[in-house]
């Protein structure tokens, strides 16, 4: 028996970790860059893990001299533990595991210390709320208060989370892509004078106190940037480590990429973990793009494909690999499983939105092992509605990146706002807050004028006599009075639907989404959910009571953890998670994909829909046994339309099974890769469209083709349903309510444009 084999069958026996054959040769591929492409449920960490022991017990290699890289503290703590139980023997921390974070802080720290630079981080809980010096013209030493300084600054008025969530996200962007100056006038932003703002933050930092200021963005850039200039402190870094590996390097950002590349230089010793399948982090700048053109980067590199699956049933295995092949900007892989086929995919499409929340919590509430049950969701808003049906009817749950800022929103505070003074209306200040968003359009001088005179009677009374109000405002604000006053009476539900209605908040909503650009699908979700909170309950009071429970029941779920609990969160978070039971919701035209992502791809540019199509296989491939994809057809009293994913899956399934690929897998290397299309926007489809006329139906598009002709009608994902009027072998004449359109059937069938009805 070789040194290599007695090595796996020592681990299987002390660990019990066995290994398939693709496994082994990434262990053993110890020497140049490699590309381990794993797929979902292919036990990449185990890998991983196996490879470190191998580099130290079979070549000798000390444990200090390989880093392991990942891109949070919690893989990071994973890796650590998992290798304290693979190998015991070795003492904590002999491996240095870490995350690309804590390195860049590492190499920045090297670096102003040989310059003597002082400086201060001002992100985390590092500084928060303090002053410099105590100064009043000092702005606070924290990058979201700094920013919202500056914001109020040249805004004018106070910047909300949601914008300065966005604008963060900007800065990140810019700032992981190394954007340039000048270019970041490209990068689209919603929040007003984003650009300005960043140039003035990037200015602040460097005068704005005795030390520079620094951010977790500056440290990779500052680390990049140090490596870069100073290549005594690049070479003692590259003299530190003989093997580096990452993982999860599918969410990589373009700056990070470039610290690793200049770490491994010297010796090329790189294994790069990664599923290009499994990017879905475009929009934090992560660079999918730099795995599909790693040999470019890395010439001489192997390429293994880890496409075997333990987790999931064979049902979900089998339509998940085919789901995801509509994508064109990927490695050419084939997930399988040797899992037993268990049951199909559940389909299931409610009447209403309204009505998705009891439906789970039925469904669930016999299971005993609640801690293998997730809801997984695009948004983090659909999580209110589930958390009150949850919490109503004792159902534990964990929130794995629940929100709290719904109940501080400031559309929440305005509702609470217009239910307090139908106690009283004699608070000005508590009119203030909303008369912007009420019936009446009262001005900031009518205001002033009734705040001066503190006689403590009713607002609207002191406006109609003090105020010189106009004569269309004297009628608005009789009805306004009564309209307050008969809130008070009123169960919560209605309430809201008289704030929203009669007292005129949708419509002031309306407004300012078109005046300051806030998304006024977002906001109007807000106002529903509460509407959903305020079902059965009979007092304003019980209203007002229900959301702070609501809010402590969102807080108290992270004690679940570890509990016996249903685990919400959202897809984003939900990657490298597993569950005997997954339900997605909110599978809808506008959330997933989302609105942005079809008007993408309708203009050509198809990269934002192929992460969405990413996102879905992320969420797919969390679950065992059981998976089950929820749409509706009404919301807030408006149509809705299923998913075209949820479309795709139940084509794929109802159709016929194709022949099994095949239950070994191979690990084809070096070169096996699909060309990635190296066009962009409309070139791009076009590629896509000139390769799809090219080619025959397979056995899936010719079903649903004869379908389209058996039944008649047809759909089309931009133009709606029609009727078939002609068909033939090439074309396919569709009556659309635009009128008649002639579409080629090859190209439509082959890029999922085209289902029966």
């Amino acid at each position: 028996m070789g040194v290599e084999d007695a090595f796996f069958v020592r681990k299987q026996e002390e660990a019990g970790v066995t290994l398939n054959a693709v496994q082994k040769q990434a262990v053993l591929r110890t020497n140049g860059a490699l590309l381990l492409l794993a797929s979902p449920g292919s036990g990449k960490t185990t890998t991983i893990i196996m490879r470190i022991g191998y580099l130290i017990e079979v070549k000798g290699v000390s444990p200090a001299r390989v880093k392991a890289i990942t891109f949070s503290r919690a893989s990071a703590n994973d890796m650590k533990e998992r290798f304290k139980r693979f190998f015991p023997g070795y003492p904590d921390d002999c491996v240095a595991f870490s995350t690309i974070h804590s390195m860049a802080y590492e190499i920045m720290r090297d670096y102003f210390r040989k310059r003597r630079t002082a400086y201060r981080l001002i992100e985390g809980d590092i500084a928060l709320g303090e002053v410099e010096g105590g100064e009043p013209n000092k702005l606070p030493l924290h990058k979201k208060l700094i920013l919202r300084e500056l914001y109020y600054r040249m805004a004018g008025s106070p910047i909300t989370d949601d914008q300065l969530d966005e604008l963060t996200t900007y800065i990140s962007y810019i700032k992981n892509k190394l954007i340039p100056p000048q270019q970041w006038s490209q990068v689209k932003c919603d929040v007003p004078e984003a650009e300005r703002i960043l140039h003035e933050y990037e200015t602040f930092k460097r005068t704005g106190s005795d030390k520079l200021l620094v951010d977790y963005d500056d440290m990779l850039v500052i680390g990049n940037e140090a490596m870069e200039r100073d290549r005594e402190l690049l070479t003692s870094y590259q003299r530190r480590y003989d093997y580096v590996l990452t993982d999860e390097s599918q969410d990589t950002s373009l700056v990070q990429h470039a610290i690793i590349e200049k770490l491994v230089r010297a010796h090329g010793n790189l294994c790069v973990v990664a599923d290009d399948d499994q990017s879905i982090y475009g929009w934090r700048a992560a660079e999918p793009q730099y795995l599909l053109d790693f040999k470019r980067y890395y010439p001489f590199a192997a390429i293994l494909k880890m496409t075997q699956n333990y987790r999931s049933s064979r049902n979900i295995v089998d339509i998940a690999n085919r789901f995801i092949k509509r994508n064109e900007n990927r490695y050419d892989k084939t997930m399988f499983t040797a899992n037993r086929p268990d049951k199909p995919i559940v389909l299931k499409s409610l009447s209403d939105y309204r009505f998705q929340a009891k439906y789970i919590a039925e469904k669930i509430a016999g299971i005993e092992q609640l801690r293998e049950v997730a809801v997984l969701y695009r948004n983090n808003a659909s999580s209110i509605s589930l958390m009150n049906v949850f919490d109503r009817i004792g159902i534990p749950f964990y929130m794995k990146d629940g929100d709290n800022r719904f109940f501080s929103h400031w559309v929440v505070e305005d509702v609470l706002n217009f239910m307090r003074m139908a106690y009283t209306d004699k608070r000005v200040e508590l009119f203030e807050s909303i008369h912007t968003k009420c019936i009446g359009y009262v001005t900031k001088q009518q205001i002033a004028k009734v705040k001066e005179l503190a006689n403590n009677e009713s607002v609207f009374d002191n406006l109609l006599r003090y105020a010189e109000p106009q004569e269309y405002q004297k009628k608005l604000l009789t009805e306004a009075k009564e309209a307050f006053r008969r809130l008070k009476g009123m169960p919560p539900l209605q309430a809201i639907r008289d704030i929203r209605g009669r007292l005129g908040y949708e419509k002031a909503l309306e407004k300012l989404c078109e005046r300051l650009g806030f998304r006024k699908e977002y906001l109007i979700g807000i106002v529903n959910t509460l509407e959903e909170i305020a079902e059965g309950l009979d007092t304003l009071e019980q209203f007002a009571a229900r959301l702070k429970d609501l809010e402590a029941s969102m807080r108290e779920s992270k004690r679940n953890r570890n509990g016996n609990a249903v685990t919400l969160s959202t897809l984003h978070s939900a990657k490298g998670l597993e569950f005997e039971r997954v339900y997605m919701v909110d599978l809808i035209e506008g959330i997933l994909p989302s609105n942005d992502d079809a008007k993408k791809f309708e203009s050509g540019d198809i990269a934002s829909m192929e992460e969405a199509v990413r996102l879905f296989y992320v969420g797919m491939t969390r679950a065992k046994s059981h998976l089950e994809l929820l749409t509706y057809r009404m919301r807030d009293g408006g149509q809705t339309k299923e998913s075209r994913f949820v479309t795709h899956v139940r084509s794929l399934q109802s159709g016929p099974r194709p022949a099994p690929s095949g239950s070994k897998e191979t690990g084809a290397t070096d070169g096996d890769a699909r060309k990635p299309p190296d066009a962009s926007g409309a070139k791009r489809v076009k590629k896509v469209k000139a390769k799809a006329d090219k080619e025959e139906l397979n056995s899936e598009e010719r079903l649903l083709l004869t379908r389209i002709r058996e039944t008649g009608s047809a759909h089309h994902l931009k133009f709606g349903q029609g009727e078939v009027v002609h068909l033939d072998e090439k074309t396919i004449h569709i009556r659309f309510e635009a009128g008649v359109k002639k579409l080629l059937v090859t190209t439509c069938l082959k890029m999922g444009l085209l289902t029966p009805v």
